[in-house]
């Protein structure tokens, strides 16, 4: 990677990894609810319940992802594990985000339930797990798996800034960029990939090139590649 790139690259990370951009995004829901838990009002559970549903939603504009996260975080009445536990779920065919039904956030709910009989947290479960068991997805070894990278993201990065650090057990250095359209296009623009397939396999080659730069945290990279999207946009 050449040295104006690398340079720029830490530089958009360190400018974007920062609140005030992320005032309109989904992570302020399971934000809100770490809040809550570091003065012993919230379970982790709140907060990766929180954001579960949040990352399950995050795809579009961003007005609308918060518009409709705020919508279930009502629904639940900012008790996610309360209302998991207790069984009882909007489940119908209205549209809580776009394509995603209340019927589906109800299936999430069911299976999250399922999963919290058994443990306090599913920071130990694996990628595959998670899309399997609680996103009710088949499983598929090729898929970035995109919304739990992001969550993990959330759960994982300890800097105290936009990230919740609230995983103690696991380490910045094994996470895995969240890649989506928008992220390969940015990063194929930088020239940090040149596959074509929006897979597992693409979203390590990116990880891996910012290891590069941030050996022990590369998702900080996702910050960088914010920045070249709000600094590219329109062009």
């Amino acid at each position: 990677m050449e040295q104006i790139i690398k340079e720029q690259l830490i530089g958009w990370a360190e400018e974007y990894n920062d609140p005030k951009y992320f005032e309109e995004d989904p992570i302020i829901f399971p934000k809100r609810l770490a809040a809550g838990y570091r003065v012993g009002k919230r379970s982790v559970a709140d907060v990766e319940i929180a954001g579960i549903i949040a990352a399950h939603l995050a795809w579009g504009r961003r007005s609308m992802i918060v518009r409709d996260c705020g919508r279930a975080m009502e629904e639940m009445e900012w008790r996610p594990y309360d209302y998991v536990m207790a069984g009882e779920y909007r489940n119908d065919d209205a549209s809580l985000h776009r394509t995603v039904k209340w019927s589906e956030f109800a299936r999430i709910c069911t299976n999250l339930r399922q999963v919290y009989q058994e443990r306090d947290s599913i920071e130990g479960m694996c990628n595959s797990e998670i899309r399997c068991r609680i996103y009710g997805r088949k499983a598929d070894p090729k898929a970035p798996d995109k919304k739990i990278n992001m969550m993990r993201r959330w759960m994982v990065r300890n800097d105290g800034k936009v990230d919740l650090g609230l995983w103690k057990d696991s380490s910045p250095k094994d996470l895995v960029i969240p890649l989506d359209v928008h992220v390969y296009d940015q990063a194929t623009a930088l020239g940090l990939t040149s596959r074509r397939c929006k897979d597992i396999v693409t979203a390590m080659e990116i990880t891996d090139a910012f290891r590069e730069i941030f050996p022990d945290d590369p998702c900080k990279g996702d910050f960088a590649l914010f920045g070249y999207g709000v600094t590219h946009s329109g062009k």
